[in-house]
This record gives C-alpha cells, structure tokens and sequence, in this order.
C-alpha cells in the first residue's frame, strides 16, 4: 500500500523567531528558509507582517528567494492584517495567508469578551476576505486543544463553506494528552460534513513535553500537515520538533505515512538554525542532540560495535551525522578501549588490552571523559 503524504508546515522563522532573544535580521531569515527549501519543507511561515516593518519586509524577501514552497504569512482575522499579509506575499509563486481567531471558552470570554455566535461570524468573514486575496487560506482555531469538540467542528464547517482548505487545529497551550488530541482530530473528521474539501493540520506546543507525540496522534486520525520548528524551538517550552516527527515517520512504516523531507541534511539545518538563533541544543536532544548518537556504557558500547542495531533504531548517516560516537568514560569496558585505541592506529593484544584497562580505568575515574591522546598515552606507559 502506497504512503500517504503528510505536509511539513516550518514556522521556525516565525513560532520559532518567538523564542526570547532568537531575533533575526532578514538577511539570516533568507539564509534558513533557503535550507528549508532544500530540506524539502511544504509551506514556510515566513513572518507575521502586521508585527513589524522588519516582518513584513521579511516575509517579502523570503518570497522572492524561494523557488517553490509555499510561502504563508500570520494574520489575525482583522482585515488590516490580511491585506498586509496579502501585499507581503505578492511575489510568492505560491502564497497563503493563516489566520484565525481563539475558539476556547477561555479565549472568547476573557480575550474577546464576546460569544461563539460572533466568533462564528468573524471567522467566517475574515476567511472570505482573504480568500480573494491569495492562492491558499489557512484557518487557525486557537486554543482548540481547549475547545469544546461540538463548537469547534461547527467553526470548522463555517470557514471550509468561506474558503478556507487547511484547518489549523492548534493545541495552543501544550495542555491535551495524545489521545485527547487524537479522538479531537477523528471528531472533527467524522464530524464536519464538508471536511474533504479541506485537510486538518496540527500545530502542538511542547509545554508537557508532548508536542511530537500529539502531532503523531493527530496524522494517526487523518491529519495530513504537521505544524513545526526545527530544534523544536518556539513559544514557552517550544513546539514539535521537525526532526522528530519527519524521523518518527520514516522509521515507523507501518503507519504507512511519510514526508518530503531530505533527512540527511536534518543534522546541518539544525546546527544552522541553532548558530544563527544563538539557541543551543541540549546535548540529548532526540535525533540532533550531540549525544543523539553518542555510547559511554560499556554494554551498549559492545552492542554497538558488534552490531549498530544493538542500541540504535537510527542510522547516524541518515540524518548527516558522520558515525555513532564511542566516549570513553569509567563505564566503558574492554571493547570500547579496543575499538578506540584501533582508530588511532593502535591494536592491542588481550593481554596489553588488560594491562591498559586497569591503567585506564584509574585515571577515568578522576576525568569525565578520556580523549584520544589521553588513551594514546595510557597506551604507551603501559605498553612501552
């Protein structure tokens, strides 16, 4: 059976520009979304043109670099917003605008001060507004993780009838567990009687460290576009890591889902974005962390020398990282020193291995980390 597609949405430059002190100039945002294009994303938030003179310009720069993804830009449903986004997009071969407007309970009463009858009403003409504006309208139910399911489906149902054909589900606050989040996504697919002229999207935020899993759980129950950042930098605790979700879907084939993504140039764009945000990525950062790949137990480090596939589901080539990292530490044991000492150069017989060991392992014991020359000299003292 053929896997179906999932888009990859990439709002690292504008989600992820959120982040506290991630600002960036728009010749560094051309340099990204530049690598995003190539990374093969589907749509790149470019920016929120209403913001700032430097977004909107922005958002028109990116346009007249890329070649063909799509480029999206925010808007709240005020037309105001709209028809900037609209004129930032001008240039773009293919253009959307994504707007929206809070659907909570929550949002309506204390952001709004309004009902759901006149958030109905909004929605519904903001999206008919943009629709006559740009080539794809893109509608953002936010706090929708929140949102009763009965009045969200019927919002849905109101912008698919305006125009809209991508429907944002967010789970703005990080708040749903997995199968809340998925059992929302299936609701509104059997629910929305106009749902197959649009396709759901799921944008999750990481605030209980949920974001990839619910985005799974959403594409599981018929979502077709997942909402991400690379790093999985963004708002508060961040939001779905790109890397995550695209490699979770590679190595699952069961699910029979999959992504245009070019995954050997995942490690790069992430050491990209990361030196361009001034955002460092924690060292066990699933897939793209430093020790993604990285052994120091000396069981494991036997594993993987006999077989990678011991402990590891990943292989580091597949997603531009050179080779699994053997680290020598006061765990490692005899195959690791081996394995290390033969990179160097140096092969050592069972009964200089065992000689070394016991050297090595008291000077592990007061070092994190033993490095090549600190092996290289263990070896000579104690095999002159």
């Amino acid at each position: 059976m053929q896997r179906k597609k999932i888009q990859i949405f990439d709002t690292t430059l504008r989600d992820g520009e959120q982040v506290p002190g991630c600002k960036l100039e728009t010749k560094e945002k051309l340099i990204i979304a530049e690598r995003l294009e190539d990374l093969g994303v589907d749509v790149i938030e470019a920016g929120f043109p209403i913001s700032s003179p430097g977004d909107f310009k922005s958002v028109i720069e990116v346009c007249n670099v890329l070649k063909e993804t799509t480029v999206c830009a925010l808007a709240r449903s005020v037309e105001k917003d709209i028809e900037v986004a609209a004129s930032a997009l001008k240039n773009a071969k293919n253009s959307r605008i994504h707007l929206g407007i809070g659907t909570s309970d929550s949002h309506i009463k204390h952001k709004f001060k309004s009902n759901r009858d006149e958030i109905l009403k909004r929605a519904y003409k903001a999206v008919k507004f943009g629709k006559n504006l740009v080539n794809e309208i893109e509608f953002y139910a936010e706090d929708a993780g929140r949102t009763d399911n009965e009045f969200l489906a019927k919002v849905c149902e109101k912008v698919i009838d305006a125009g809209a054909t991508i429907l944002n589900i967010p789970d703005t606050t990080g708040y749903c567990l997995p199968n809340q989040y998925g059992k929302k996504i299936n609701y509104l697919i059997n629910n929305v009687p106009n749902i197959d002229k649009a396709i759901i999207s799921c944008h999750c935020h990481n605030d209980l460290g949920l974001a990839t899993a619910n985005s799974i759980e959403g594409v599981i129950n018929g979502a077709r576009q997942i909402e991400c950042t690379i790093n999985g930098i963004g708002e508060r605790a961040g939001n779905t890591s790109l890397e995550e979700v695209v490699m979770i879907l590679k190595q699952h084939k069961e699910l029979k889902l999959d992504t245009n993504i070019n995954a050997k140039l995942l490690n790069s764009t992430s050491k990209l974005v990361s030196e361009l945000m001034g955002m460092v990525v924690q060292p066990n950062k699933a897939i793209v962390g430093s020790n993604a790949f990285a052994h120091s137990s000396g069981i494991h480090q036997d594993g993987i020398i006999k077989n990678r596939e011991t402990y590891e589901i990943i292989d580091p080539s597949d997603v531009g990282v050179d080779e699994s990292l053997i680290i020598l530490t006061a765990r490692s044991g005899r195959a690791a020193i081996a394995y290390r000492a033969n990179k160097i150069g140096l092969n050592l017989t069972k009964n200089q291995l065992d000689k070394v060991y016991d050297e090595f392992l008291k000077i592990a014991d007061h070092k994190k980390e033993i490095s090549d020359h600190d092996l290289s000299s263990i070896i000579n003292n104690t095999c002159p």
